[in-house]
């Protein structure tokens, strides 16, 4: 049995529905995209031109809902599906778009550069943990005008796991997508077997940007999966109460699968999120905060209730430095996350309220993750007996340890950590030099960054990729993309 954890009775889910309704059709949501305003108009939303408002009606945005799709798979770089999104399957990713990194050495943030998400890109690789990759941090000596498919790229160069990914203007989605579709085949077969899902982000409250719109549609069309980030932030952009945002995220992310159904009717689309409460005190959006969690697992409920994939950022800290508060705020969160049955938990390895990514707490997160993953798995039988075969000739000494059974049981029922976790004696640990978790942390980077393999790629492949992306580089200015990447691997292999 598969514990689990609700917050929400159902006739409070059917309440915050009812509500998130009422809100559309009364209230209306802000659609700055022409088309998708006019795809709205067409199903049967008043639309208010001169103020970009559309007023939804309940039966609009039930059409769409019956055309998502329940559960769609994502697929690595050799065609295997190892991501399942949908029903109570749970997985885990990095945190991604970090502008900072935290350097091990002086433990200061420093803007992140390519050399960076390398690093974590190989850490993340050699974990079992992380079922996907992230675009974990922005490349701030890359332009503008192609950092999001460059973050993309760079992944794609060094893992072979699937991506959760997004785009930073229309122009550039499309480009991403044909990245992409270089190795599933084409196109239509990208469409068949996703190799990554993006996020689209409605601003709060109750409103779809341009671009948000625009990039709902063109996901759509193309049939790459995507995954709604509705971000209400409890008594600032949205109610102050955890039922209030609930609701304001319900909205939010029902209108946008009345637009990108609208689009293309059965494309693939994800009710995810990333909401906070606000700090009062501090003006910060705690997202290690408890609250903040129990904002996720309520409106994941409530996509669950729908039959929806579901998405959200836990297992992240608002600490500075990779410290207890880390571990406490990280390992709750995901715990919470995985008991909530989200299929895709983003957030690990992030610090600051998700400005700084950390690959040390990276590798200290997928232990976290794995006592989730193993908690999930509950308390299984093994045995015709639960216990009274092992005490046959045992007599009233404690010789389990002696047994057959235990040797071939132990590894199945105990999730084993990395060296990490320190479970040994205070004599061996005095032995190593009094090591502390960051430390154990830095020599396990160290550890996986050493063993790691770049996974094998098509020449003809890498070729496209690489032409694709210098012509669209030197286009943005920056006329050193070959350099810049492998003097980055060779950073990384080395930090």
């Amino acid at each position: 049995m598969q514990p689990k954890l609700e917050l929400l009775t159902p006739d409070l889910i059917d309440h915050v529905l009812g509500e998130a309704f009422y809100l559309l059709e009364t209230h209306g949501v802000k659609v700055q995209d022409a088309e998708a305003r006019q795809l709205l108009g067409e199903a049967g939303a008043r639309v208010d031109e001169a103020n970009e408002v559309v007023y939804i009606p309940e039966a609009v945005v039930r059409r769409a809902l019956e055309t998502v799709p329940r559960e769609f798979y994502l697929y690595n770089r050799f065609g295997e599906p190892v991501v399942r999104y949908g029903g109570d399957a749970v997985h885990f990713d990095p945190g991604s778009s970090g502008v900072h990194i935290l350097d091990p050495e002086t433990l200061e943030h420093r803007p992140s550069q390519t050399p960076d998400l390398v690093r974590l890109v190989k850490v993340a690789e050699m974990l079992p943990q992380y079922a996907a990759q992230s675009t974990a941090v922005v490349c701030n000596e890359v332009p503008k005008a192609i950092g999001d498919l460059y973050r993309l790229y760079i992944v794609l160069l060094y893992s072979a796991k699937p991506v959760v990914t997004g785009a930073f203007s229309a122009q550039t989605a499309h480009y991403m997508f044909d990245m992409l579709a270089i190795f599933a085949g084409g196109r239509e077969e990208l469409a068949q077997k996703p190799l990554a899902v993006f996020d689209v982000c409605p601003s709060p409250p109750l409103i779809w940007s341009e671009f948000g719109a625009r990039n709902l549609i063109d996901l759509a069309r193309a049939r790459v999966p995507a995954q709604m980030v509705s971000m209400p932030l409890a008594g600032a952009t949205a109610p102050v109460t955890l039922l209030g945002s609930v609701v304001q995220h319900a909205a939010e992310s029902l209108s946008g699968i009345a637009i990108h159904q609208l689009a293309q009717p059965g494309a693939p689309i994800v009710w995810g999120g990333a909401p906070a409460i606000f700090d009062m005190r501090h003006g910060t959006t705690p997202m290690g905060a408890i609250e903040t969690a129990m904002i996720d697992v309520a409106y994941a409920q409530v996509g669950k209730s729908l039959g929806l994939p579901t998405h959200t950022y836990l297992g992240a800290s608002d600490a500075k430095v990779v410290d207890a508060q880390a571990g406490l705020e990280s390992g709750i969160t995901a715990v919470i996350g995985a008991l909530g049955g989200i299929n895709m938990i983003s957030g690990a390895g992030m610090l600051d309220f998700l400005a700084c990514q950390s690959a040390e707490k990276l590798v200290i997160d997928a232990e976290a993750i794995g006592m989730a993953l193993r908690l999930l798995e509950g308390v299984r039988v093994h045995t015709d007996t639960l216990a009274l075969e092992m005490f046959e000739s045992i007599g009233f000494r404690g010789d389990f340890l002696k047994q057959k059974i235990t040797r071939q049981l132990f590894p199945k029922e105990q999730y084993l950590p990395s060296a990490v976790l320190d479970r040994g004696s205070i004599r061996a640990w005095e032995e190593s030099g009094r090591p502390d978790t960051f430390a154990r942390a830095k020599a396990r980077v160290r550890e996986l960054l050493a063993a790691y393999q770049r996974p094998p790629m098509d020449p003809d492949q890498e070729r496209e990729l690489r032409k694709m992306v210098e012509r669209l580089a030197l286009q943005a200015g920056m006329d050193t993309l070959q350099t810049a990447e492998r003097n980055a691997g060779r950073q990384a292999c080395t930090g």
